[in-house]
């Protein structure tokens, strides 16, 4: 995989340096390129404790993200995956510990315990005051006698940080600290490895499985397991930790591993809240990107039991560009839908054949979903296969509120549950079909002048003609042909949408933005669905 950098030798020191100049005049960084590494505060006085923390790069915004009032004085950044040095770790010791001395921040790794550690040992030679304390907050492999720190870190981060900014002493702070570390408890889950910069992707999780228990570091977790969805996903990440924590009040990081989108770390947020341990959750951090590895597809829960203060110095005020804020759980607000979009329903009649038909070509639509999202994806967005099926789905569970006896009623009522069900254009316009085709029908017209004089309606408000590479394509030939019968229909719905194929341009939809190239040799999908679902009619 490619990546957006100049030298693999540059990639650290450049990013750092655009770090700090994305941030307005608050950090700065030590000189000493490109062994030393160290980002700091701009406005350091010396006046309190100062804390560092640091390790590998990759973990971005962890951990130059997190330096700031409130939080880190310093970080120290190793190469991608790499424990920074001993002699760069000693200069931020060095350049930010005052009279009050510095507290090292270490995640429990073999290379950064010892190369903070002998830091450490250096400075207090020099005669400063230094603390150290090992994050170990991963549960993934709990037989193992050194726990990895992962985004457990970051409860450190800011408790201590926060402890630090009011002026608390060294001891305090350090005693603080191990307190949180050893009610913290982390684990990960993954759908595809991370890829480091300049070196082979290692392809060992395969499609349709997630590792459940890997290391930050790309490091293989303890299980492959099948993923079916984000909720059992949830459960499987919760059950890991269920087994470290009590039932007190729990802080919980939902932490972005850094590939998954911002929907899905959302839907995660939502499946955390309400799981096994959704009730002891009381206060959230995230989602969002804290402590990444790289590209990789995949998000960690992190849970903090609080004692004391702990939430308020969660919550405290830092301008930190990494920091998401901690925010106590309330019970969602549901508002009620303003006036007018709450329509006149008609009164549900029951029709067992036109229930049975419309059910059987929803299901065409739900078997399509696919096919139709793949042919999506060559000249859209994707997302037409599933922009049906969803609205099918919801036709069916809506089955019992409409008017199946009554066609005219029920052409309105398939178009009200369409514009509220189905998303994007293809909603809005298959409402408009059939709320004009209802009109139509309701003026005395028979059912294929109604569905016509529905396309005629669509076409003038969506602009889109015969030959625009549309379902226009082969929902008006299949129109025109119904008076031959279905067959002849399917016949020319067929021909409509495979000749959308032949066709170089699109004047209508994203497929309009797309080049010759990417359009000749796919159907549009729209186009297809209408095939597929005349040649389904015509079996009936």
């Amino acid at each position: 995989m490619s990546h957006f950098m100049n030298r693999k030798e540059d990639l650290v020191t450049e990013a750092i340096d655009g770090a700090i100049i994305a941030a307005g005049g608050t950090l700065a960084r030590l000189d000493g390129y490109p062994h030393i590494r160290v980002v700091t505060r701009a406005d350091w006085t010396k006046s309190k404790v100062a804390l560092i923390s640091g390790g590998g790069s990759g973990h971005e915004p962890a951990h130059a993200g997190f330096v700031g009032e409130g939080m880190l004085t310093a970080a120290v950044c190793g190469d991608v995956f790499a424990s920074p040095s001993v002699d760069a770790v000693l200069a931020a010791i060095l350049a930010v510990t005052g009279p009050a001395g510095c507290l090292l921040i270490v995640k429990n790794y073999t290379g950064d315990r010892l190369n903070f550690g002998l830091a450490a040992e250096r400075a207090r030679a020099f005669g400063h005051k230094v603390k150290m304390v090992v994050v170990d907050d991963d549960v993934a492999l709990p037989d193992v006698p050194q726990a990895r720190g992962v985004a457990g870190t970051l409860f450190v981060h800011k408790i201590a940080g926060a402890l630090a900014e009011s002026g608390a002493d060294l001891d305090t702070i350090a005693d603080a600290a191990e307190g949180v570390i050893s009610r913290s408890y982390s684990i990960g889950m993954s759908l595809d490895t991370c890829t480091v910069p300049g070196s082979p992707k290692e392809h060992r999780i395969p499609a349709g499985k997630a590792e459940l228990g890997l290391g930050i570091h790309g490091e293989a977790g303890f299980e492959q397991v099948p993923f079916v969805d984000a909720a059992q996903a949830m459960d499987l990440v919760v059950d890991k930790l269920r087994a470290s924590i009590s039932d007190k009040p729990h802080v919980a990081l939902l932490n972005n591993l850094g590939a998954a989108s911002v929907l899905e770390m959302s839907l995660l947020s939502y499946e955390l809240t309400r799981s096994k341990i959704g009730g002891n959750i009381k206060w959230l951090i995230g989602p969002a990107s804290m402590m990444t590895s790289l590209d990789m597809h995949g998000f960690s829960v992190s849970l903090l039991e609080v004692e004391g203060n702990e939430a308020e110095l969660l919550a405290a005020e830092t301008p930190v560009a990494g920091w998401p804020g901690c925010f106590a759980l309330t019970e969602t607000k549901i508002l009620p839908l303003p006036d007018g979009l709450a329509p006149i329903k008609a009164m549900p009649s029951p029709h067992q054949p036109t229930r049975d038909f419309l059910t059987s070509c929803c299901e065409v639509l739900i078997a399509a979903e696919a096919d139709l999202n793949a042919l999506d994806a060559k000249s859209g967005d994707g997302d037409t296969g599933s922009t049906l099926a969803n609205a099918s789905r919801a036709l069916i569970q809506a089955m019992d509120k409409l008017p199946l006896a009554d066609t005219t009623q029920l052409y309105r009522a398939i178009g009200q549950e369409l514009s509220q069900t189905m998303g994007g254009s293809s909603g809005v316009l298959l409402a408009i079909f059939f709320a004009a085709a209802g009109d139509a029908s309701s003026s005395g017209l028979p059912m294929r002048d109604s569905l016509v004089a529905g396309l005629e309606r669509m076409q003038q408000i969506g602009g889109a003609k015969l030959g625009d590479r549309t379902m226009v394509d082969a929902l008006l030939p299949a129109l025109n042909s119904l008076e031959d019968g279905i067959a002849s229909a399917a016949e020319a719905a067929r021909r409509g949408a495979d000749h959308t194929a032949t066709l170089s341009k699109a004047h209508a939809g994203r497929a309009s933005y797309l080049n010759a190239e990417q359009l000749i040799g796919h159907n549009d999908p729209g186009a297809e669905a209408v095939a597929r679902l005349f040649e389904h009619l015509a079996t009936l």
